[in-house]
């Protein structure tokens, strides 16, 4: 898989970050980021959940001016 170098820069940035938040223990910095994924995954899912209850509207939906606020 072939990325554009802007991504590739990007990533390269954050993973760099990662790796030194986690005192250059790459280990440990793959395993943040696979904590991160979860997390957010996790989130996704309680979000779909939300969008298929009716809780949440669908982006394509009017808003109503009251829940902007």
């Amino acid at each position: 898989m072939t990325f554009a170098k802007p991504q590739d820069d990007r990533y390269e940035n954050a993973l760099d970050d990662v790796i030194a938040q986690c005192g250059g223990d790459t280990r440990g910095a793959l395993m943040a980021l696979l904590a991160a994924n979860e997390y957010l995954e996790a989130q996704l899912n309680n979000l779909h959940a939300a969008i298929e209850s009716g809780e949440v509207p669908f982006r394509s939906q009017k808003v109503p001016r009251n829940l902007l606020n």
